[in-house]
């Protein structure tokens, strides 16, 4: 199963989540650049920006520069620019962000209502950074670890002219943001990195590589963000510039790893300012890096020696806006406190208890499990959960409680010392995916097949509590069970008749027949720790079913209509029978079509509209016998492919 095109879709995103929190926090953005327009007065709600993504098994590195982000005034007024990059600007890599919030500073905002966002990214060429993960999907055109040269990165759709092209993103929102004083409002603009259409492999005539065009053209989308306490941010960097008078809070200025990864790490300062608080109630786990100790401190009294030190933060949002840290690290070195690997699980080993993190380079990372090692899994809504250990010792690897796909930070002893011996891990995400089987009204099964068999597994995960909290619809709070389809995140399945619904939407499968692989459904859950239905295990919270991605097929028979819709065939190879492909062109739901054209040596992706006349002529046009198309979507219970997305190609074929 080739899911590296579609990882996850809870927030599969380039995310600026922007809450407006009265009070609490005394933050300041230097950078930010806010200017008032004619719908906003002097008065101010304070915004934490943010950006978050999902994640791809072929890629560990997927680094953008994010130069801006403003907001559009719903009278028309100027912009308002609410995050501008530092001079050097970083790249955020968003393969680490698989659900996760990269905090890029807190600013005040001028109160009014806005209607959209522009995200403008760079779009020179070195702007983009594509690095393979250590252990691509079989069949991927590039080995593990190689970085992409930017010759071979085609992004589309720029403005300007070099050095200075940039990709402007515009984004509306299904409702005003309205942001006030002392209302806490959430805003989510996802930019999709497993969207289908957002890195496209594609072998010119004649050429011996595989191009890569990213297109930021079509996967940003609203999502409302319900709760801000609920976020999990990723770790941050940053400098320490000063302790509270009251010992209470440190203030540091955020830094970020510089890409591609240096040795040693360096780090690239902002003049981005944020204020943290220590955990009062419950202490916060302050690590000394240089000293090798571990205390729990309730505020910085102990920590006098704390300015002008690096750190590395997990922290979490209280409902008025400010931060508090679960835990600290420090040294006198950048390095030292980024040298404990970050992101995904690649292996586990339980038989050696070695546990295996890639990094940004796209290098697997050994880490050994002793008996101190100890297991977060981070629950910012909830304090206590948050800073306290699920697990330690080797005996959390067993039955399968962390499996490749886990999003982690883990920390060492000692960061030289090879291989690593893991002082704590967090788990920021746990993800279980795979195809789906034996779904019935308690549970469900996954079977995930890796490239690598010992990476194999198959679990068996219970339906979270019908009592357990579990987010919000529509600003109502809900419980129990959620899932949806990837193609329409907004509606939700929730209540009473999820499981029901659920067990009957997984029951699909597609086959070619010959020696092609049959297409299950394929789905990815969320997974919460310490559930009411199982109190010493993971329990899915929330399902997305997602388009499989299905290898490259040819053209059998052309678009026809069929009743309300239109759908073609196609065939695969060692395939000994034709698939139905259903297309959907219904306003709102329509399936989104994608046309690669390859001219004079330029790539180019178009989107197609084929809610209208003109759209749907070009795809019937561009569906000819033969044409290679990727296609990505949900297996049928009668055995037809309904499409969320269709990539043809013209005078190219897909890359592996």
């Amino acid at each position: 199963m080739q899911s590296y095109l579609i990882r996850s879709a809870v927030c599969a995103a380039l995310m600026a989540g922007l809450a407006a929190c009265g009070g609490g926090s005394s933050d300041t953005m230097g950078s930010s650049g806010a200017s008032s327009s004619g719908s906003t007065s002097a008065q101010s709600g304070k915004v934490p920006v943010i950006i978050s993504d999902a994640s791809a098994d072929d890629w560990a590195t997927i680094g953008v520069k994010v130069l801006s982000i403003a907001l559009v005034p719903q009278d028309g007024g100027s912009n308002v620019t609410i995050y501008t990059a530092p001079s050097a600007e970083p790249y955020v890599n968003l393969e680490q962000l698989d659900q996760l919030g990269e905090l890029l500073g807190n600013v005040a905002i001028p109160v009014g209502s806005y209607v959209g966002a522009v995200v403008t990214v760079g779009g020179n060429p070195g702007d983009v950074l594509l690095t393979v993960a250590s252990d691509p999907e079989s069949g991927f055109s590039l080995p593990g670890g190689t970085t992409v040269a930017a010759d071979a990165i085609e992004i589309q759709h720029t403005q300007g002219s070099a050095p200075n092209l940039i990709v402007p993103i515009s984004v509306s929102f299904a409702a005003p943001l309205v942001v006030t004083t002392s209302q806490n409002n959430a805003l989510d603009l996802e930019f999709d990195l497993s969207h289908p259409a957002f890195i496209v492999g594609h072998l010119p005539p004649g050429a011996a590589s595989t191009q890569w065009a990213v297109s930021f053209t079509g996967p940003v989308r609203h999502h409302p963000i319900a709760d801000i306490t609920r976020l999990v941010l990723r770790h941050m960097y940053g400098t320490v510039t000063g302790i509270s008078s009251d010992n209470s809070s440190i203030t540091i200025t955020k830094d970020f790893p510089t890409l591609p990864v240096q040795t040693p790490e360096t780090a690239v300062s902002s003049p981005q300012s944020l204020t943290i608080f220590a955990d009062a109630t419950n202490g916060t786990l302050f690590y000394d890096v240089d000293a090798h100790t571990t205390t729990t401190i309730k505020d910085f009294s102990t920590e006098g020696s704390l300015s002008g030190k690096f750190v590395r933060i997990a922290a979490r949002y209280q409902q008025d806006g400010t931060l508090v840290a679960t835990r600290i690290w420090a040294s006198s070195s950048f390095a030292s406190v980024w040298l404990s690997p970050e992101g995904h699980v690649l292996h586990v080993n339980a038989s050696t208890d070695i546990v295996t993190i890639e990094n940004e380079s796209g290098v697997g990372v050994p880490m050994l499990v002793n008996a101190n090692t100890q297991f977060y899994f981070r629950q910012p809504a909830n304090a206590l959960a948050d800073a306290s250990p699920i697990g330690a010792g080797p005996s959390f690897l067993a039955n399968e409680n962390l499996v490749r796909g886990f999003k982690v930070h883990a920390s060492a002893l000692d960061p030289l010392a090879s291989p690593m011996v893991a002082q704590s891990i967090d788990i920021e995400t746990a993800e279980y995916s795979g195809s789906i089987s034996q779904a019935n009204a308690t549970s469900f099964d996954y079977s995930h097949e890796f490239v690598r068999a010992t990476d194999d597994y198959s679990v068996t995960l219970d339906y979270i509590a019908a009592t357990s909290a579990n987010g919000n619809a529509s600003g109502t709070a809900i419980s129990g069970y959620k899932f949806w389809n990837f193609a329409y995140p907004t509606l939700l399945d929730y209540g009473s008749s999820a499981i029901s619904d659920f067990v009957a939407a997984t029951n699909g499968t597609v086959s070619f027949g010959g020696t092609a692989n049959a297409i299950p459904a394929w789905g990815v859950s969320y997974a919460t720790w310490s559930d009411p239905a199982n109190l010493s295990g993971w329990s899915a919270a929330a399902t997305v079913l997602e388009p499989v991605p299905v290898p490259a097929v040819a053209v059998a028979t052309g678009l026809a209509a069929t009743g309300n819709a239109y759908a073609f065939t196609v065939t695969a190879a060692g395939g000994a029978q034709a698939v139905t492909v259903d297309v959907n062109n219904g306003s709102g739901e329509a399936t989104l079509v994608y046309q690669l054209d390859f001219n004079n040596g330029i790539a180019t992706i178009s989107s197609v509209d084929i809610t209208t006349a003109a759209g749907l002529t070009t795809l019937t046009n561009g569906l000819a016998f033969g044409t290679k198309v990727n296609i990505a979507g949900i297996p049928q219970s009668d055995g037809t492919f309904k499409a969320y997305v269709i990539t043809y190609f013209t005078n190219t074929t897909p890359g592996s």
